[in-house]
């Protein structure tokens, strides 16, 4: 890790302390993921499954997981982790069941009455990410609050081979349509649809640089479809006082780093001890882990800061707005009702990132590379559309003819005023 005293950095020496990695030429891989994109839209079928073959290696003759390999994964997924799935499930579930969209009804003028409505999207699309570290979690976290709003149709693309766990529990969670694609070209299938792959109007998860480009193609498309939220690289950040437990920070900034080798961990603390404490433990600890050369290489692009106190602290977590934020401090409480800018927040010694990320309740699924600024952690509601409804009564158009007559007249919409003069006489004649 790349270590720092806060108090001795120029602002631009503060802004490279705090930089993300450098994402390998966006403009190649927008070139890669355009192309896909196209020759799916173009080809359909013919050319998903010739990406499938060529970049997933698939080797089968349906990208849809058949009822027969559903069935199979259900009997035969390990009895432990069946246990474990349930018991993610009935949290996350809970926790999503009691996001309930608040509407209103409200008279704002005599006659005139506004509300708010919503209703759920009709067709979503989840991305679960494969590869070197199936994600389970993320079949949960997808799909449990789509089905929640009442999402109508639901399906879900992971990279083959899709584990019987991802299969459980996205049939748990009512997924109607499973398949074995990854990458750019699931993205583009959804988005668009082709012979196999139904076109849905919004696209859920993470995944990769070309899935996240392709996910930022597809929403700048009209054609294409809605996105739930910029995204890149996983990234935690910690702050850790004096008396924190140097061994639990070391293992929540590890967990983070193993996501992938573009992964990002920042450490902050204001106490010189704690610091050398937890780089030396992060080391130890790096040594035994599976995973550890991947871990190994997001480190190299992470930071172990020295502040000169926990405000301080503070104002490096809301300028760097993590996608995770891990508070091990002894005021953890007060501390977090002052970091705005943060995805998920884990609040004291017990609370590790991995908690959330499993089976707290909480969604995992998170605005990373800085976007906690302005975007939110995944909820029902983005699962949902929220529309209002107007009704004015002959009395209402009386009380407020006048006004919407001269505010239309002053921008020179005058088709505008008239619709309203015409309701105004109509009104004086009741």
């Amino acid at each position: 890790m790349n270590i720092y005293n806060w108090s001795e950095l120029s602002d631009s020496q503060k802004q490279q302390a705090l930089r993300r990695p450098a994402q390998e030429s966006s403009n190649d891989i927008q070139r890669i993921c355009k192309e896909i994109i196209d020759n799916i839209r173009e080809d359909g079928d013919a050319a998903l499954y010739r990406y499938s073959r060529e970049l997933d290696r698939f080797d089968g003759a349906d990208l849809r997981i058949s009822e027969q390999k559903i069935k199979n994964a259900l009997e035969s997924i390990d009895k432990d982790l069946k246990a474990a799935i349930d018991t993610a499930y009935d949290n996350i579930y809970a926790f999503h069941k009691a996001q309930q969209g608040s509407h209103i009804e409200l008279e704002t003028a005599p006659g005139i009455i506004c509300k708010t409505k919503t209703h759920a999207i009709e067709s979503v699309g989840l991305y679960v990410p494969g590869g070197s570290a199936p994600l389970v979690s993320t079949a949960l976290m997808l799909s449990i609050p789509a089905k929640i709003a009442g999402c109508r149709q639901i399906i879900m693309c992971s990279p083959p081979p899709v584990s019987d766990a991802i299969i459980y529990a996205a049939h748990k969670a009512g997924v109607d349509k499973i398949f074995a694609i990854g990458g750019a070209q699931a993205i583009a299938a959804m988005a668009y649809g082709s012979d196999s792959v139904p076109k849905v109007l919004k696209i859920f998860g993470p995944g990769n640089q070309f899935v996240t480009m392709a996910k930022k193609l597809v929403s700048e498309d009209p054609e294409g479809a809605a996105i739930d939220m910029p995204a890149g690289p996983s990234e935690v950040l910690v702050i850790a006082d004096k008396n924190a437990d140097c061994a639990l920070v070391a293992a929540d900034l590890l967990s983070q780093a193993e996501h992938g080798p573009d992964s990002q961990v920042i450490f902050v603390t204001d106490d010189k001890d704690m610091l050398d404490k937890v780089i030396k433990d992060t080391d130890e600890q790096l040594s035994a882990l599976p995973r550890k050369d991947i871990a190994r290489k997001a480190l190299a692009k992470s930071s172990a800061i020295l502040c000169k106190d926990l405000n301080e602290a503070v104002v490096i977590s809301n300028t760097y707005a993590p996608e995770h934020l891990i508070i091990q401090t002894d005021n953890a409480d007060e501390l977090s009702d002052k970091c705005l800018n943060a995805g998920s927040i884990f609040v004291g010694a017990f609370t590790p990132e991995s908690l959330g990320d499993y089976a707290s309740g909480t969604n995992h699924t998170l605005p990373t590379y800085g976007y906690a600024k302005t975007a939110s952690a995944l909820g029902t509601d983005d699962y949902r559309r929220r529309y209002t409804v107007s009704k004015a009564t002959a009395a209402g158009i009386l009380n407020i003819a006048t006004t919407v007559e001269r505010l239309a007249h002053e921008e020179g919409l005058f088709a505008h005023k008239n619709a309203m003069t015409l309701r105004y006489k109509k009104a004086l004649e009741k």
